[in-house]
């Protein structure tokens, strides 16, 4: 049977132990504040079956890794943040997974999710464009967070590797020229994190992009209108290989749209992909889309219809993707625990395991 690399994102959110976090969520129990406010709003939406779990204790993390195992989901990909010159919501990494007994069942890797935080985490003042911290860095910061990730994570023996190169995804690029003063700034700091991936002894980096729209990416490096495509970025600043973080990305959703429909645009969605990228694409499988739990007054758009059957769609599309196009098998889920965006793999009080029992179905058991 051939083995697969499912990669479930994990949002590190669902911890106390970030006292920055204390501004989005007061309670001290990190987004589960939001979560459990958002049910008794609505009883119809899904508690977590495991209950509300401090993500960032290494009990519980070894709880999730045997079930994520069990079920074919062997890689976590996690959140990672950088905010205000220094690192925000690592626990759950550092002091759950890193520290579990059975941490070597899996592999992991970064997303550096360096988009800018705003109130749209806080649901008593959920304003989407008011802006808490910049996600873009300069160049000394950039070094510093080069150094950090290859120090603490690119060392472990389960960091995820492709021809043995750690796999390092940037989720803005936006903000990654932005913050670093244009295209060719963005290409040297680039190339000296390749530099120093090599001198700590790997044979290079796996640099990995965040696929969003593919269309209207500033690549100009200051806050003015767009002059480039997602296209022009991959390829200016040298990805090594692409994947989708969230359908909501790149699928229109005016109002709300049949998760069923969505799935019947992938292979159109995928071939566009193909047909301007000459870099690995490795497929990318969301369960759904629905923020309403960061908005007590309701937002849209909403992703409907969502299910485990549906959801193992998209899966079968993703492992005939897989097996046609890379050497290398993997394929991203959105997410592992994304309860506020209604997208979350962990067992809940509606489909139970559903959404896992679907991952084991096609990638465990044919």
């Amino acid at each position: 049977m051939k083995k697969y690399d499912i990669a479930a994102y994990v949002w590190p959110s669902y911890t106390g132990k970030e006292n920055r976090s204390r501004i989005f969520w007061e309670e001290g129990i990190g987004e589960w504040q939001s979560v459990r406010k958002a049910h008794e709003e609505n009883p119809a939406r899904g508690l977590p079956l495991w209950g509300f779990e401090e993500e960032a204790d290494p009990a519980v993390m070894e709880k999730q890794i045997d079930a994520a195992v069990a079920h074919g989901v062997n890689v976590f990909i996690y959140d990672w943040y950088w905010y205000d010159g220094r690192p925000f919501l690592e626990n759950c990494l550092d002091d759950g997974f890193l520290k579990a007994k059975n941490r070597s069942k899996m592999k992991f890797y970064i997303m550096w999710a360096n988009h800018d935080a705003g109130m749209v985490w806080d649901r008593r003042n959920p304003v989407s464009d008011a802006i808490v911290w910049r996600g873009s860095v300069d160049r000394p910061n950039f070094e510093t967070v080069v150094h950090r990730i290859i120090d603490n994570y690119f060392s472990q023996p389960e960091y995820y590797k492709i021809d043995g190169k750690p796999v390092f995804m940037v989720y803005d690029v936006e903000n990654l020229i932005k913050g670093l003063g244009g295209v060719e700034n963005t290409v040297e700091a680039i190339g000296f994190f390749r530099e120093e991936t090599v001198k700590a002894g790997f044979p290079g980096l796996e640099l990995q992009m965040t696929f969003w729209n593919p269309y209207a990416v500033n690549l100009s490096g200051v806050d003015s209108g767009h002059s480039g495509s997602a296209f022009d970025a991959v390829k200016l600043l040298g990805f090594d290989s692409i994947t989708h973080y969230q359908f909501i990305h790149f699928t229109y959703l005016p109002h709300d749209k049949s998760y069923p429909d969505v799935i019947d645009r992938l292979r159109d969605e995928w071939k566009m992909i193909d047909d301007n990228v000459a870099v690995p694409y490795y497929p990318h499988v969301s369960i759904g889309w629905d923020n309403n739990p960061r908005f007590p007054n309701g937002t849209l758009p909403i992703m409907t219809d969502s299910s485990p059957e549906a959801f193992e769609k998209g899966l079968r599309l993703a492992k005939e993707y897989s097996d046609s196009h890379n050497a290398c098998p993997l394929i991203t889920v959105n997410s592992w625990n994304e309860w506020t965006e209604s997208s979350y793999l962990e067992p809940d009080t509606v489909f139970g395991y559903g959404y896992l029992e679907a991952i084991r179905r096609v990638f465990c058991e044919e």
